[in-house]
């Protein structure tokens, strides 16, 4: 089967519009998450989160083309035109060998939340002619598909949390088995709404650090009491290595590895079981290599950062065998489906510059997260093999392995 390698990237969430800016802040350990300002949050018993302020739709669509998207295919197509940019592609590049993998786990919520209000309030023949192809997840593959002329497959993962990694694996594998020559993956996440977080809240999934926000979300500290919601988008531009190397593009690392599971067990409490097999997989494919960084899943909620720690140490035989391991969701939030997308930025940006991103937040340590979680600032090192791993509700894991050349 072909390599598949990385040649274009883009990013944007709460600390940066680009993926230099926002991967700068991640750097320095700057934390984006405050009260949420897009609507009223009277009533609600969360009203923090990782919201993007000084972003406009004009940015991306004119103003009759954006009544037509969701703010997350908005989000997405600003990171989509900065990956193939980045990519340097060349003018004649064949466009039906050329698909997208989009990944979003909610898709257009606050769409959604609007035309229900209209719908109850003022009939259904108020609607919005807009409402369902603003809404769906694989509209932002199609959204993308349209402005980057990109006819090849146009496929779409819609599973939670892990969809993000999920679309970099797909994209893989249609390059690795001849249905594509090239493939950009674009993760993009925005739900938050009144619904979005008053229903995460209800499930007692967020942070209720309402008045600390910058201190709300705390990956593997003993104090952590749930994720804090962010919005964003990560893009990714994958093509062969002949390919890549034949027309002399950067290359940011290679595929080397992903594996993917299912829990089996519970609709949102997750198992240290189902996220073991996902690495498992993804590090048998790439040949069970010395892991130098690992982005972890890292949500700053108790069972997730207590079963990540205890998986890795399963995979690797123990503690002592445990590269650096960080979460970048004390700066951002939890993305969602886009935290695939924009974590596997940050590993190849990081792979590039030679340099850990910190978890932030780490004050009290956990006797069950005992592993070396980059708690004292970003930190210089030499990165050649990274693994970022990402899981969902539903019992949904995937793991990717990039390998820098």
């Amino acid at each position: 089967m072909k390599r598949v390698v990385v040649t274009g990237l883009g990013m944007i969430n709460v600390l940066g519009l680009d993926k230099e800016s926002a991967f700068a802040g991640i750097i320095e350990g700057k934390c984006g998450i405050k009260t949420i300002e897009s609507f009223d949050t009277e009533g609600q018993s969360v009203t923090i989160a990782g919201e993007i302020t000084n972003f406009e739709s004009s940015m991306v669509l004119d103003g009759k083309e954006a009544k037509k998207a969701d703010r997350f295919i908005q989000l997405g197509l600003k990171a989509a035109d900065e990956a193939i940019k980045d990519a340097n592609l060349p003018e004649d590049v064949d466009r039906e060998r050329f698909g997208v993998a989009s990944a979003s786990g909610i898709g257009g919520l606050p769409n959604i939340e609007k035309n229900s209000l209209v719908c109850g309030n003022r009939g259904p023949r108020r609607i919005s002619p807009f409402f369902i192809p603003s809404s769906l997840v694989n509209m932002l593959g199609g959204f993308i598909s349209i402005y980057q002329n990109l006819k090849g497959p146009n496929l779409a993962s819609v599973t939670a949390c892990a969809a993000g990694t999920h679309a970099i694996g797909e994209a893989a594998k249609s390059i690795m088995v001849g249905t594509a020559d090239k493939m950009l993956v674009v993760g993009a996440e925005s739900a938050i709404c009144a619904v979005g977080i008053g229903g995460f809240a209800a499930m007692k999934a967020l942070s209720t650090r309402n008045d600390d926000p910058k201190a709300s979300s705390r990956p593997f500290d003993a104090g952590r009491d749930g994720f804090v919601m962010g919005e964003g988008a990560g893009a990714l531009v994958l093509e062969s290595y002949d390919d890549a190397v034949a027309r002399g593009a950067t290359i940011y690392g290679e595929i080397i590895g992903f594996g993917e599971s299912g829990d089996a067990n519970h609709i949102t409490t997750p198992t240290m079981d189902g996220p073991l097999r996902a690495m498992k997989g993804a590090y048998k494919m790439a040949g069970e290599p010395k892991l130098d960084y690992v982005n972890a899943h890292g949500t700053s909620t108790p069972v997730n950062d207590k079963n990540e720690t205890a998986a890795l140490k399963d995979l690797l035989g123990g503690k002592e065998n445990c590269p650096p391991m960080s979460s970048i969701k004390g700066q951002i939030g939890h993305c969602l489906g886009a935290a695939g997308a924009i974590e596997a930025v940050v590993c190849l940006m990081a792979m590039r510059d030679g340099i850990l991103p910190p978890t932030i937040n780490y004050t009290t340590p956990d006797e069950n997260c005992d592993l070396d979680y980059v708690t004292t600032g970003a930190r210089k090192a030499e990165i050649n093999i990274t693994m970022s791993n990402s899981f969902g509700f539903g019992g949904t894991n995937g793991v990717v392995i990039f390998k820098k050349i």
